[in-house]
């Protein structure tokens, strides 16, 4: 076959993206990535994010909500390097992303030329796979391998091409050299004798308890620890600095969220002589203090389908499988015992009144107004750190992928990752919890909400400070260096975006707007920030 007639790398590689279902391209691209996205093809859609952060944590949203691999293009080192903080999160989020990053041109690349990219090890450990293929002609089949790395490995998987590559032709009748198809059955039957172990186990047990992580954040696995709860009688507690939820959180026996400090661990799960822990690291913590993780007596066993999260954690059994399968027949072999509610936290006093005439606003305030209000299928991000503890106790998760939050701790993933979770799954509604100090990580999100009609409503709790480093500091006794920033204002950045915005400074001004605005937001097609003035909160617990 001629050379001008035979396909070109670009075109096989369009080709596997189109039979793998990855036919929307989350991008801020630069030069390098110019001869791959020019003259893009009609059933290819192109998502602009004006920040690689933005970029990344919009595809991370869109997987996270379609439960596969979304893609993303990246511009040499210096996209790429901005990235890396999104890429981190994606990792820890465990949202499949195959990301290409745009390379200087192959014949001129030993020379170093002007934006060429030392890229290989440039987002350290957090990739599942790097590749960079030894010549233009393996570029589909990376891409191809990157696809299934990250859906299996659950994380981002790198592919470096040079900007030259995509014009190369192929030979056709060369095999692409990666499977079109890997199969990993999602319901693969769990080993017999290891759910006979942790049956035995918990049926052994006079208090036993279950602990639940965003590794069980879908429908088949909240039906199966529902079930192995119910049967039990025990109390379910989510893990702590959870990404997601792995209980319907407005069930009578979820227990609440495990605390993030150790001694307060120990007190949580004391009395509980076996914890199961389903989809969730053994045990998650924040802050060190000495001592064991749980009193001495206490047994663990744990499964997930994370092979480094089970090698890591200090349990009994840990059991590597499909989370909702292998709970299921776990349920199944457990004796049943009677059900009586799980003590739950008690909101406080000013987590459940309005505020009095005059009195400013707290972030409760805001927060029960939106428990009052949205519908139980909604999609809750959050990025507020000092009012995480709240938004747990007021806003439950009542349906799978109903709470996401940032696994990494990293600030910036609520702007991004809302809209992409919008965009993936548009007929559900979404609100994005955020302080302000949290949004101005991402604040060019906002753009890419509103030029893809992405109609998140976004409820920025604006203290006009980082509150949570303000009590970090306080806790340890010292005073903070860091000023406040009451002057900046995310109502007029977001206009300058062209993303509307209400600012909003009195409990009826936002019961008005909530009122308006929350039972059309799973038709909505325009995002809507509200920036509302709060006073800071000045209880800390981590």
């Amino acid at each position: 076959m001629p050379e001008q007639t035979r396909p070109t790398v670009r075109e096989q590689t369009l080709g596997a993206m189109r039979e793998l279902g990855m036919t929307t391209v989350f991008a801020n691209p630069g030069s390098t990535e110019v001869p791959f996205l020019v003259d893009l093809p009609d059933d290819i859609d192109f998502v602009l994010g004006l920040h690689e952060g933005s970029v990344v944590g919009m595809a991370t949203g869109w997987a996270l909500a379609r439960d596969r691999p979304a893609m993303v293009l990246l511009h040499t080192t210096a996209g790429l390097g901005n990235a890396v903080g999104a890429l981190a999160t994606a990792r820890v989020n465990r949202a499949p992303l195959v990301v290409l990053v745009g390379q200087q041109d192959r014949r001129h690349l030993e020379h170093e030329p002007f934006l060429a990219g030392r890229l290989e090890g440039l987002a350290g450990d957090y990739p599942v796979a790097v590749h960079r293929p030894p010549r233009a002609q393996d570029v589909p089949a990376a891409v191809v391998r990157a696809h299934h790395e990250a859906s299996h490995g659950r994380g981002p998987a790198l592919v470096v091409v040079c900007m030259d590559d995509w014009s190369h032709p192929v030979d056709p009748g060369q095999p692409r050299a990666a499977a079109v198809r890997v199969a990993r059955p999602a319901h693969v039957a769990p080993d017999d004798g290891a759910a006979a172990e942790v049956a035995a186990l918990l049926d052994g047990a006079a208090h036993p308890a279950l602990v639940v992580g965003a590794g069980a954040d879908s429908t088949p696995a909240w039906a199966a620890l529902t079930a192995l709860a119910e049967r039990l009688g025990a109390p379910v507690y989510q893990e702590s600095f959870g990404a997601r939820a792995g209980f319907p959180q407005d069930h009578p026996l979820f227990a609440g969220h495990l605390p993030a400090e150790r001694s307060r661990l120990r007190e949580a799960l004391r009395g509980h002589d076996a914890v199961f822990t389903a989809g969730a690291p053994v045990f998650r913590q924040y802050i060190y203090a000495d001592g064991p993780l749980v009193v001495p007596g206490t047994r663990l066993a744990m499964v997930s389908e994370d092979p480094a999260e089970a090698h890591r954690g200090p349990a009994g059994i840990a059991v590597i499988a499909p989370v909702a399968p292998f709970t299921a027949v776990v349920a199944d072999l457990v004796r049943e015992r009677p059900v009586s509610p799980a003590p739950r936290p008690a909101a406080a006093p000013e987590e459940t009144a309005p505020p009095a005439e005059g009195e400013p606003l707290r972030a409760a305030h805001v927060l029960r107004a939106l428990a009052e209000r949205i519908a139980p299928d909604t999609v809750v991000v959050e990025e507020t750190p000092s009012s995480r503890p709240q938004l747990h106790r007021l806003l439950p998760a009542r349906a799978p992928l109903g709470f996401l939050s940032a696994a990494m701790g990293g600030l910036g993933f609520a702007l991004p990752a809302a809209t992409g979770v919008r965009m993936a799954a548009p007929g559900r509604p979404v609100v994005a919890v955020v302080g302000d100090g949290s949004a101005l990580y991402q604040v060019q999100a906002l753009w890419s909400a509103h030029r893809y009609r992405a109609g998140v409503l976004f409820v920025v709790l604006a203290n006009g400070r980082y509150a949570i480093m303000d009590r970090l500091a306080e806790h340890r006794g010292g005073k903070p260096p860091w000023p406040a920033f009451g002057e900046v204002s995310l109502a007029a950045l977001a206009r300058g975006l062209g993303c509307p915005a209400v600012e909003v400074r009195a409990h009826g001004d936002l019961v008005r707007v909530l009122d308006e605005v929350v039972p059309g937001l799973a038709d909505r097609d325009e995002p809507l920030v509200l920036d509302v003035a709060v006073v800071p909160d000045p209880t800390f617990a981590p």
